[in-house]
């Protein structure tokens, strides 16, 4: 599982997270993995790329699972 710090920040945008930690080489990339539902947000699929995630909400994509902290 990776971790991500939001560093005091109120929250991330979905797709600027999955560049953050490499899942997504690109922005472009990041926003094309969640238009193809690759992403799943609290265990439901999320289809919006600029979602806001908060601490404490998990996402999965790639096989990664991702701990918001």
């Amino acid at each position: 599982m990776l971790k991500f710090e939001l560093n005091g920040e109120e929250y991330i945008e979905l797709y600027k997270l999955l560049k953050a930690l490499q899942i997504a080489d690109s922005g472009a990339m990041a926003k094309a993995l969640v238009e193809a539902g690759k992403v799943i947000r609290n265990g439901q699929p999320e289809s919006r790329k600029r979602a806001k995630i908060r601490e404490g909400e998990t996402i999965e994509v790639m096989g990664q699972t991702i701990q918001v902290v």
